[in-house]
């Protein structure tokens, strides 16, 4: 494993092709505040090549880091005040008190992810009078898309904060921080979004495991390239209850499981705890699931039953807030998806660590990315007929795997292709989905994009623009 533990990095040098944008950046918080920022902060979206649905089970997923990113320009005040603005004027203008302010998880607007970053550092860190921002924030990630705009906000705001008040935490701290104050907003995540936007590293993707986060460099094959493509429907995690009940049907998958094998299931969370206790491979956890767990859904009643527990036991240990009305959970079916996810990813992470990858590794990857679009679409359910159109087109352009990246439902695909036929590849993909619809075709530019493994959240102070 590498050393990841160093605080993100403080540049005073902005790549070439973003000085313009900072520049803009710059003059806009001038315009907006009456003075020049005193840093800014980055924090990039990011792609999940394999591992969906998996990370808050306790599995490991491999991610990279994209270009698309958020910035914000930051300066401090003496007022207490937290003042936020976006370059994006359908975004309104947000301001509060620092120390005191409530985060409304029933309208998940775009400052409440950056109260979250806000709120997870300050107290994280026991910081009793933090210091007031101002700040200017400007994005290119594509909301509601699947490639993590929300944790990126989120991100983005804590490291501001930590550097804004002289802090020096560690990069998986970081992570950890962010992480855990996503969930102000009603969002049970896993960690997968904040580790791969505080450690990537620009060049590579990374095997990212959990409790404690540890990542580890993937280098992908040669003579291949990722393409998203956003297929133009739009949902937030935090608007709808659909992710918040994966994570409830695997947790209760996992106690489930954990009582019919006679362990203590009151003490498990995540169906990782139940494979670790039984000392079980990945392949081992699928059969145990085909034997203990019935295909069709289980009625609320049913669960309790199994448990020994009344429904209001269940509810305050086993539901979250948005998931009280569900009466029926698909424990199999979950369940299987996520151990067999969870094998993919490892078996995409040996492929590429073999010393003489080439085209058949990049083709044995690909099926593994189909098999995973696959699981989410059948056993997960977390995909839409917008991500498998558009898979199945990204397939017939010449793309050897695709599947939906991020939490599904609507967003993104993402697909391995051949480098040498990238641009045909955009041409016949523009041509049979972006051209279906007028709406589509005007979104295209930002909506299909070859992309390489980009660097993680960075500092820049002292900029000379």
């Amino acid at each position: 494993m590498e050393a990841s533990d160093h605080c993100p990095p403080i540049l005073c040098q902005v790549p070439s092709s973003q000085v313009d944008r900072f520049r803009n950046l710059s003059k806009q918080y001038e315009t907006k505040y009456q003075s020049a920022p005193t840093f800014f902060a980055r924090a990039s979206g990011r792609v999940n090549l394999i591992g969906e649905h998996i990370d808050y089970c306790g599995y490991s997923v491999l991610p990279m880091a994209i270009d698309q990113d958020i910035v914000m320009a930051v300066g401090v005040n003496e007022d207490g005040q937290l003042r936020l603005s976006n370059t994006n004027p359908s975004f309104a203008d947000f301001s509060t008190d620092v120390t005191s302010f409530n985060i409304d998880q029933s309208k998940p607007q775009w400052h409440n992810y950056i109260l979250c970053g806000v709120r997870g550092v300050t107290e994280r860190a026991s910081i009793a009078a933090p210091t007031g921002l101002n700040a200017v924030v400007d994005g290119c990630v594509p909301k509601s898309a699947g490639l993590s705009s929300s944790s990126a906000l989120v991100c983005c705001a804590g490291l501001a904060t930590m550097h804004a008040n002289n802090l020096s935490l560690p990069k998986t701290e970081l992570a950890d921080i962010c992480m855990r104050c996503e969930h102000y907003i009603g969002t049970q995540g896993g960690g997968m979004d904040q580790s791969i936007c505080f450690l990537a590293k620009a060049g590579t993707a990374k095997h990212i495991e959990f409790n404690p986060i540890r990542a580890e460099d993937v280098h992908l094959p040669e003579g291949v390239a990722f393409v998203i493509a956003n297929s133009c429907v739009e949902m937030q995690k935090a608007a709808t209850s659909h992710y918040n009940i994966r994570v409830v049907e695997c947790r209760l998958a996992t106690r489930v499981l954990a009582k019919a094998k006679g362990l203590d299931w009151r003490s498990m969370k995540r169906l990782v705890d139940v494979q670790k206790a039984l000392n079980l491979s990945l392949s081992d956890m699928e059969a145990l699931v085909s034997s203990v767990l019935h295909t069709d859904p289980y009625s609320k009643e049913e669960v309790c039953a199994v448990l020994g527990v009344t429904e209001e036991e269940l509810a305050r240990d086993s539901l979250s807030a948005n998931t009280l009305h569900v009466q029926s959970f698909k424990l199999h079916d979950r369940a299987m998806h996520v151990f067999s996810e969870a094998n993919r990813v490892l078996k995409f992470k040996a492929l590429c660590g073999q010393p003489d990858a080439g085209a058949d590794t990049a083709a044995s990857l690909g099926r593994l990315m189909d098999e995973s679009h696959a699981s989410c679409r059948d056993l997960y359910q977390c995909s839409c007929p917008e991500l498998d159109e558009l898979t199945q087109v990204c397939k017939k352009a010449g793309a050897l795997g695709s599947r939906l990246t991020g939490a599904g439902w609507a967003g993104c695909t993402v697909s391995m292709v051949p480098a040498d036929a990238v641009q045909a590849f955009l041409r016949q993909v523009e041509e049979e989905f972006y051209g279906k619809t007028a709406e589509r075709m005007a979104r295209v530019k930002e909506s299909l994009f070859a992309t390489q493994p980009g660097q993680g959240a960075v500092i820049y102070s002292g900029l000379t623009l």
